[in-house]
Parts: structure tokens; C-alpha cells; sequence
């Protein structure tokens, strides 16, 4: 499994203090122990040359084949992902989805719209979620329109989870593996106010996730909850790409 997930750090460029985001990779391996991969710094521009780029080094690092990759809708991620990894399954993170709905909904309405599109990302299949998806449409498109229309594009890199049993989706649904990594990093980075340049941040950032990784009882190098059941069901269903 491999989380791509992003945080935000300031950095001095030609004089002027600029919000750079800095995109972080944790993967999990066969034994369920989460590992921090990189930090790479962007401009918010980045497309499929970049990803493709940083794809490539995790690769040569010895990331040889990745089941699934959860991920924010990164302009140029998936088919990057594609690229490198071709049996890979790209799975646009569920809750930064139902983050980026509730935007278009006023404050009251939050909780109503977030109950109603449950139903949608707890379907038993992709049927079932079409289904739910049209009432939800029916009952709220007059109003939401927008909501709507963001689910609507973003469908086909929605549904990969849905193939699988529920032990499977709840590892890889969603991004939130990676918040308690960024929570860490945010806290280091927002004492020193801003950085001189990108060097200073990414050697912070990569000093930072190093400790992560090899401190006892941190958020990576340890257990991931539920892995012994969820890695019986997907030997199930990738039973030639598992290591014995």
C-alpha cells in the first residue's frame, strides 16, 4: 500500500515568503509495517513529469510492485502511477473527497450532506453507489450542484475500493494513515516561522521523517491496525503478486 498526501510549508523565494506544498510518500509493506519513502518539495504546479520522476527513484529504490495507491487527485499523479506500477490500483482518498464537498455546502448543512452521501461510499458495490449517487443527486443536485459534479469527476478514481471486501477498503480509503506523519511535521516546521530556501526544508522535513521512522512507538516503522485479516484477503485477491 502507498499513501501520497501533501502538507504545506513557507519558504523564502526571491524575497518573498511563499506557501510551497511538500508531498509525502508512506508505504506499507507485506508485514504491515509503515515506512516514511520521501518528502519532496513542489511549486503546486507539478504534473505527470514530476510524479513520474519521484515514482521512478521510490521504484529504483526497491519499491518493486505497489497493490493500491491512495491519493488526493493530484494533477498527473494517477497516470504517473499507472506508468511506473501498470497493475497498480489508484484510489482517490474518500475523505478528502467528502473535505472538498462539504466546501460547497453552507456551515448548517455539513452534517445533512456529509449523512446523505454515507450511503455512497459504504455501498456494497459500485452498482449500489450509482444508485446512491442518483439519490443524492435527486434529493440535493438542485441545491449542490457542485457537490454533484465533483463526484461525477471523480468516479472512476472513486470506485477501485468497492471491489473489495471491507477489511481491504478500510486500509485503503483514505489518506488518513499519513495525518498523523504530517501532524508531526507541521508541528516541527511551524516553530522555525518560515525557511531561508528549499534545502532548509527539505532537510528538515527529511531529518524529521527519519526520526519518525526509527523512534519506538512512532507513527511509522510500526503495526498497521487490522493487517494480519486484511493481508489474508488480499492474498485471496492478488495471489500471484504477494511474497510468500
Amino acid at each position: 500500500m502507498l499513501y501520497i498526501d501533501a502538507l504545506v510549508v513557507k519558504v523564502r523565494t526571491s524575497g518573498t515568503v511563499v506557501n510551497r506544498p511538500a508531498y509525502l510518500a508512506v508505504g506499507v509493506d507485506v508485514e504491515g509495517r509503515k515506512h516514511v519513502l520521501g518528502v519532496w518539495l513542489g511549486d503546486g504546479g507539478e504534473g505527470a513529469k514530476f510524479w513520474l520522476t519521484v515514482l521512478t527513484e521510490l521504484k529504483a529504490r526497491g519499491v518493486a510492485d505497489v497493490l493500491f495507491v491512495c491519493c488526493d487527485g493530484l494533477k498527473g499523479l494517477p497516470d504517473a502511477i499507472e506508468a511506473t506500477w501498470p497493475q497498480a490500483s489508484v484510489q482517490t482518498c474518500v475523505v478528502h473527497l467528502i473535505r472538498a464537498s462539504t466546501r460547497y455546502c453552507s456551515w448548517k448543512d455539513r452534517k445533512k450532506i456529509a449523512a446523505a452521501l454515507k450511503p455512497v461510499y459504504t455501498a456494497l458495490s459500485v452498482e449500489a453507489a450509482t444508485d446512491a449517487l442518483d439519490t443524492f443527486e435527486l434529493e440535493h443536485g438542485d441545491r449542490y450542484p457542485a457537490i454533484v459534479a465533483l463526484w461525477r469527476t471523480s468516479w472512476e478514481r472513486f470506485i477501485p475500493f468497492l471491489a473489495y471486501p471491507p477489511i481491504i477498503r478500510k486500509i485503503g480509503y483514505t489518506t488518513n494513515l499519513v495525518e498523523s506523519v504530517n501532524y508531526q511535521m507541521r508541528k516541527a516546521s511551524k516553530t522555525r516561522g518560515h525557511f531561508p530556501d528549499d534545502d532548509a526544508a527539505l532537510k528538515l522535513l527529511r531529518l524529521i521523517a527519519r526520526d519518525i521512522t526509527t523512534s519506538r512507538g512512532g507513527a511509522a516503522g510500526t503495526g498497521t491496525w487490522g493487517w494480519k485479516e486484511a493481508l489474508n484477503a488480499l492474498a485471496i485477491h492478488f495471489p500471484d503478486r504477494l511474497p510468500i
